[in-house]
């Protein structure tokens, strides 16, 4: 879908009628609606810190009120460090409470979303993405060429029995990946032609040693062209670009707003490749999300609709979504126009504001940082599987009690959790274990 111009009152349609809206529109022409009226959306922009030297020393989470279960948080601005020009960055406080995040930004353009696919091969420093993205031609996971289904014909290049012209499985449509504790699954779903979503998890280590994990996932524009090389091309960019960055002492905020900016000039390109000369023209896109966990610092990225849970080990403390979505319902929430639930359950609701392509209005890319005081797992995941586990409360309760301890297990079973569900999506999780190490124990 082409770009809208972006609207000097914040919204690109209509919030009674969803019409579009033209930038100079006092009033929505189709219903009246006074768009005067409309709240600005909340919080400022994101302010990534930037590299650290070593030994890496990250400051310490912010005292626990008295009585209180909820799960402490480093947020962005308790974190010290200059901007990409090298400048401090601003002296503004920072929100205050448990994973708190900046509401998204109303005024972007909105672009229809779904899942998409995944060619393309990773560097050895995110070997977990490397097999899953080296997809080969269908029917060559099947080693004698022959159908799966008559058992007798050859499959062709377009992957098509010869004889029968049955269409042969492709090896990415379930693949599964666990490296040095950190664990992604990912399935076409029940409703999908093929899988259209990208994943990248590795381990690395800091500056001073110490380990470090990761995880991206993506999900491709499905009404773009090309989506499958989007979401590959986003996860492989970031992936490398983190495994990359942390080595050499730079924040791991800073290395994730860095990665997504690679992933989106990753994206970007794919656009020069298009055949009818209008290379911004519904280019490929998608979104992204990925998180870090390093010397007891937890760090989420993202663009558009993808998310990020908190769910601790112990159960009796609340879950927690760290990521807020670059979409239609979001900002309908944002501005006060509708309750979650009432925006969620609106047909529009999966219209993205926010997505890594060419013909994105502009990049905003969204991260935060977090201390938590307990041990417990990161879900990153596509909407394949939030669409069945909405809510933190809900995620907390399907994700295996064992999940830090067994990854791949976990994700296995929220994968079947969105499949039992209806598996109407491409369905993409990662799980990414963090420790606390325990009292009086040093840093690892």
């Amino acid at each position: 879908m082409s770009q809208k111009p972006k609207p000097s009152h914040g919204l690109a349609a209509c919030p009674g009628c969803a019409e579009p809206l033209d930038s100079g529109d006092r009033f929505c022409g189709a219903c009246g609606y006074d768009l005067s009226a409309v709240p600005a959306a909340g919080i400022g922009p994101d302010r990534p810190t930037v590299a650290i030297g070593t030994p890496v020393n990250w400051p310490d989470a912010p005292p626990r009120e008295p009585g209180s279960l909820s799960t402490m948080t480093q947020h962005p601005g308790d974190l010290p460090g200059t901007d990409s020009g090298g400048h401090d960055l601003p002296a503004a406080s920072a929100p205050t409470g448990d994973f708190e995040l900046a509401a998204p930004d109303p005024r972007a353009a909105v672009r229809v979303d779904d899942p998409v696919p995944v060619p393309g091969a990773a560097p050895a420093s995110v070997s977990a993405q490397a097999q899953a993205q080296q997809a080969p031609a269908p029917g060559a996971a099947h080693g004698d060429g022959l159908c799966v289904a008559c058992r007798a014909g050859r499959v062709d290049t377009d992957g098509y029995c010869e004889n029968c012209g049955h269409a042969q499985p492709r090896e990415r449509d379930h693949m599964e990946r666990e490296l040095g504790g950190v664990a992604a699954v990912s399935d076409r779903g029940l409703r999908h032609h093929r899988n259209e979503d990208a994943f990248a998890v590795s381990t690395t280590t800091l500056a001073d040693g110490s380990p470090a994990t990761l995880a991206v996932v993506c999900d491709g524009v499905s009404s773009a062209t090309r989506p499958d090389e989007a979401s590959a091309a986003a996860a492989e960019a970031a992936g490398a670009a983190l495994c990359a960055a942390l080595p050499r002492g730079t924040h791991p905020q800073q290395a994730m707003h860095e990665a997504i900016v690679a992933a989106s000039e990753a994206v970007n390109s794919l656009a020069e490749k298009a055949a009818d000369g209008e290379p911004h023209r519904n280019a490929p896109a998608c979104t992204i999300v990925g998180s870090v966990v390093a010397d007891g610092l937890l760090v989420v990225g993202w663009v558009g609709d993808s998310r990020a849970y908190w769910v601790p080990d112990d159960r009796t403390a609340p879950a927690a979504r760290l990521t807020e979505d670059d979409s239609w319902a979001a900002q309908m929430v944002a501005a006060g126009l509708m309750n979650e639930a009432e925006a969620y359950a609106d047909e529009r609701a999966h219209a993205i504001t926010g997505w890594l392509g060419a013909d994105a209005y502009e990049l905003d890319p969204h991260t935060a940082a977090f201390k938590p005081d307990r041990s417990g797992v990161v879900v990153v995941c596509t909407d394949g599987l939030w669409n069945y586990a909405e809510g933190p409360e809900d995620m907390a309760r399907v994700v295996p009690a064992d999940a830090a301890d067994r990854p791949l297990h976990g994700a296995r079973v929220l994968v079947g959790h969105a499949l039992d569900g209806g598996g109407h999506d491409n369905i993409t999780v990662a799980l990414v274990p963090f420790a606390v190490p325990p009292q009086g124990a040093g840093s690892a």
